[in-house]
């Protein structure tokens, strides 16, 4: 792919940041938007996007370290993964919500679709540096990536524990699924979903109920033909463990029948 967009002596843009600076800045958009449609203050909006942003990289980062019981982790470039961002964006955004006395499930509806988009266009940069891509595959659509972090090259996945052919020697490149633009097409899908869902009266939470649900479902499949390392029960990821949580929270949520209306304006 395509993974440095500028480079003048020490100093780089990568694909990957410019994404993640178009994903916070998209997410920002659609969340003021969200905002004012729900009737809440508009510079909050903002106030929501940095706590998003402050919580979800340190989140992101934690999540990496345990993971991986290395706290030098935390130092590294590497690591933001999408979970504990998404726990630890949550958590800054649940104390600006209380600190701001904001209604919690008004604004967990609001910045829903938000979410969506903004994982949309980070898988899409996760993508063109060739992070976090999937195990070998035959197919057509299958992408080697011979400079990717790390190259898909069988050495690598055979450290991410996948069962590759052995008679190819470690440097042999491979065609892998593109699990990046499955999500990023996945996550598009859920913004045009929840973006809908929004628009209509429902009670408040509902929304954010059905992305806590999408997300679940959409990462557990995922996770099926990732080259993953971090399978703790047989086939089964720490991902989708979570990602069993968060739709079993969700459905709870969705089958609330108890609290405020929200009419979208």
């Amino acid at each position: 792919m395509w993974p440095t967009l500028v480079k003048i002596g020490n100093f780089e843009i990568t694909t990957f940041g410019l994404m993640m600076f178009l994903a916070f800045a998209v997410a920002g958009w659609v969340t003021t938007l969200q905002f004012r449609r729900y009737g809440l203050p508009e510079e909050d909006s903002s106030n929501v996007l940095l706590a998003s942003a402050v919580g979800g990289i340190l989140g992101a980062k934690i999540y990496y370290a345990i993971l991986f019981g290395d706290i030098s982790l935390l130092f590294s470039r590497a690591g933001l993964v999408w979970y504990g961002g998404l726990i630890g964006g949550a958590l800054a955004v649940i104390i600006l919500i209380r600190m701001r006395k904001l209604p919690l499930a008004r604004v967990a509806d609001a910045v829903s679709p938000g979410l969506a988009i903004g994982y949309c266009l980070g898988r899409i940069g996760c993508f063109l540096v060739g992070d976090d891509y999937g195990r070998p595959t035959d197919a057509w659509f299958g992408i080697a990536f011979p400079k990717g972090a790390p190259p898909t090259t069988a050495g690598a996945l055979r450290d991410f524990g996948v069962a590759v052919d052995p008679l190819l020697p470690n440097s042999a490149v491979l065609r892998v699924h593109p699990t990046q633009l499955y999500e990023a097409g996945a996550a598009l899908l859920m913004f045009f979903i929840l973006w809908s869902a929004s628009k209509r009266p429902h009670i408040a939470g509902r929304v954010f109920g059905i992305f806590l649900v999408l997300m679940g479902i959409e990462r557990f499949l995922v996770e099926i033909v990732r080259a993953k390392d971090d399978r703790f029960l047989g086939p089964f990821t720490v991902a989708q463990l979570i990602s069993v949580v968060l739709i079993v929270i969700g459905l709870a949520v969705i089958a609330r029948k108890k609290g405020a209306t929200v009419e979208a304006g």
